[in-house]
């Protein structure tokens, strides 16, 4: 099992940016995805933005086409989600992720995963 551990999080106006950082204990070089995921209060867990391992475009949610994007240090094991022109709708807990991809396409599913950090959480004030 992997280690994963973010950071990053916190609390920022509607308009700012945060850049969260996934650091793996060792490589994640037997995975086929990383990914990042979030949970608002009441609300299921919810896939944001993946990546694959073996290249490829990322694979975003809808709701943060264009104001998020992934990036991975392969090298370093960690990958990070940047998020500009955050919105109070982005405010929730954020975990990465780190999988074997069971459809092939690093798809925003929890069972595409196996490896999970604790979170970090990020909150956006109107």
């Amino acid at each position: 099992q992997v280690q994963l551990v973010e950071s990053g999080g916190g609390s920022v106006h509607a308009g700012g940016s945060l850049t969260l950082l996934c650091v793996a204990s060792r490589s994640v070089a037997s995975r086929d995805c990383v990914g990042w995921f979030r949970q608002a209060p009441g609300k299921e867990r919810e896939g944001v933005i993946s990546i694959s391992l073996r290249g490829g475009k990322p694979v975003y949610a809808d709701s943060v086409k264009g104001r998020f994007t992934i990036s991975r240090d392969n090298t370093r094991n960690r990958w990070y989600l940047e998020m500009d022109t955050l919105s109070p709708e982005d405010t929730a807990m954020y975990y990465c992720a780190a999988g074997g991809s069971v459809s092939g396409n690093c798809l925003l599913r929890t069972d595409e995963y196996s490896d999970w950090g604790q979170g970090t959480q990020v909150t956006v004030s109107a």
